[in-house]
């Protein structure tokens, strides 16, 4: 008699009492929520504020069909912007995640472009440098017809590498 089905049985009926606890407590506090006890030198205030709602009730039944649609148009937009509202506050996780992983993902993609970068300007300042080696290179390998290097362009050379330099 104290198998599986036994012990399933008598937790299923403690989450009922635990309910019906539970169902108590609840009308017990809206009971003690409603009554009218308001503080005297507030009374006032607070009567003003339930003739004024009772007001609205009224108005609200006496208005046209036409009125009413327009004003649950007015409500279904309402609720549209409260939804989007709420979704810019609230992030579900997977939201989280995906905004950190496109974060993620354009800082890799600028990093690779500044890295590109860099590499096409060392580049191109090798190929100065190499265009400019090679130059000065043709210029001071000259010879003259009997094999002897050409002193009249190592010269010129070395004039205008003072006067860029100065």
């Amino acid at each position: 008699g104290r198998g599986f089905a036994f012990q399933r049985k008598q937790k299923i009926e403690r989450q009922y009492r635990r309910l019906l606890k539970k169902g108590r407590k609840v009308h017990s506090q809206q009971d003690n929520q409603f009554t009218d006890t308001y503080p005297e030198h507030l009374k006032h205030l607070y009567l003003a504020e339930e003739e004024r709602l009772k007001e609205e009730r009224l108005k609200k039944r006496r208005r046209s069909p036409e009125d009413a649609v327009l004003s649950e148009e007015k409500l279904n937009e309402a609720a549209e912007s409260v939804t989007t509202e709420r979704k810019f506050k609230k992030k579900t996780s997977n939201q989280k995640a995906k905004e950190d992983y496109e974060k993620i993902k354009a800082e890799r993609a600028r990093k690779k472009e500044e890295a590109e970068k860099r590499k096409q300007q060392r580049e191109a300042a090798q190929r100065l440098y190499k265009q400019k080696k090679m130059e000065a290179y043709k210029i001071l390998s000259k010879k003259t017809k009997k094999g002897q290097p050409n002193l009249n362009l190592q010269v010129e050379f070395l004039l205008q590498k003072i006067q860029q330099n100065t």
